[in-house]
């Protein structure tokens, strides 16, 4: 019998990485919990660590580590708990992982995320911010380490079970026409564009289909997470961004599609749960069961689509220039769109002034050659300094 493979799970404690231990509890003979972290939800990673009883747990700071490390010993698990992003780094990259789920939030997933793929490990990719910041310097550590990268992100994911498993070679030579990205348009899709400025953050995040934290909900709820995805599909499929469209697709069962030249078009169906692009990546190229109930098409009895609407949501079109920009851009958009999103959850700015932070921004700041990680995190603070700033003008 075969070992089991041993996950680390960066973000344990999001819904993520609440899905991937899901997962990875149904098949026990399969997969064990290697390493697990967190940052702000402490409590339900020590209970997660009683449950899974991982070798390794990350924690954002050392007092913290020693606290859980002796609650843990006092339950009487030997985990090691670390601290911090050298502790991160050291769980994504160590010789007896075989797999990490990459599902950090944000910028902060950047490090450890490189650290897997530089390690050669089999990269459950949850965190697009990562590929969004470092775009060519990820791909090429990812050519070079020989590591497997596998999508997370539901469309993602379901693109890349559209396409041949040749589209490494050019999506024109598998004749691959177009990338249909959907979306769910999120809660505002049809909320009059003149009461998008008195919306608050618990309507922004009370999305219609998916259960998902705070950030990307608001994401989610200015198509921002839409934009950032344009750019990741850019990036994992070697797409141009002209070749990737975006259609809202409000019952969130088509995941994505793939349009090809002899007219035929794939698509992937599933209910709306993260479960199933986790165990599709976990066991590729197996199947497994997830837990996701069975998609009933009666049920859902129609499927409908529309064109985004740009007016509404700036930021989609932002997330374009951006990738059509490339170099810095995306970098400083993703930069920009964190601290803005934090400034709209912490009640400083209106819903609609994240698109206008993100544009001072991109507007603003110079587009570099991105060479190495240096110069990528040097943009990221350079662009959050400005966003910053121009929260400092227009605090109320």
């Amino acid at each position: 019998m075969l070992k089991p493979q041993q996950i680390t799970v960066l973000g344990a404690t999001g819904s993520i990485g609440l899905s991937t231990l899901d997962v990875i509890a149904r098949h026990p003979e399969r997969y064990r919990a290697f390493a697990l972290t967190g940052f702000a939800r402490l409590e339900e990673l020590r209970v997660l660590c009683l449950r899974f009883a991982p070798r390794y747990a990350v924690v954002p700071e050392e007092g913290a580590a020693r606290r859980l490390e002796d609650e843990l010993r006092a339950a009487g698990l030997t985990t090691r708990v670390l601290a911090g992003g050298e502790g991160l780094c050291e769980v994504a990259a160590h010789p007896e992982v075989d797999a990490v789920m990459a599902a950090i939030v944000g910028a902060a997933g950047l490090r450890p995320t490189l650290a897997a793929v530089e390690a050669g490990k089999k990269v459950l990719l949850a965190n697009k911010e990562a590929l969004v910041m470092s775009g060519a310097l990820f791909m090429q550590a990812v050519r070079r380490s020989g590591a497997q990268l596998l999508p997370i992100d539901s469309e993602h994911n379901a693109i890349f079970q559209c396409l041949p498993a040749a589209y490494g070679n050019g999506l024109s030579a598998v004749g691959v026409r177009r990338i249909l990205l959907t979306a769910s348009g999120g809660p505002f899709r049809e909320t009059p564009a003149v009461e998008l400025a008195e919306v608050t953050p618990a309507q922004a995040c009370a999305h219609p289909n998916w259960s998902m934290g705070r950030k990307i909900s608001v994401d989610s709820a200015s198509m921002m997470n839409k934009g950032l995805e344009l750019i990741e599909a850019c990036w994992l499929f070697d797409a141009r961004p002209a070749q990737v469209e975006v259609v809202v697709h409000p019952q969130s069962v088509i995941h994505s599609l793939v349009d090809y030249v002899d007219g035929s078009v794939l698509a992937q169906l599933g209910n709306p749960d993260m479960r199933t692009p986790i165990a599709h990546a976990l066991a590729w190229p197996e199947r497994i069961d997830s837990g996701v109930a069975p998609l009933d098409l009666f049920a859902i009895a129609r499927l409908d689509f529309q064109a985004p609407d740009h007016a509404r949501f700036p930021c989609l079109r932002l997330a374009r220039e951006a990738a059509e920009a490339g170099s810095s851009a995306p970098a400083m958009l993703n930069a920009a769109n964190e601290v803005a999103v934090a400034a709209f959850l912490d009640g400083r700015v209106r819903f609609p002034e994240i698109a206008s932070i993100i544009e001072e921004v991109l507007q603003g700041e110079p587009i570099v050659t991105i060479d190495d990680l240096e110069t990528v995190l040097h943009v990221d603070g350079q662009a959050r300094a400005r966003a910053e700033a121009w929260l400092r003008r227009h605090d109320r």
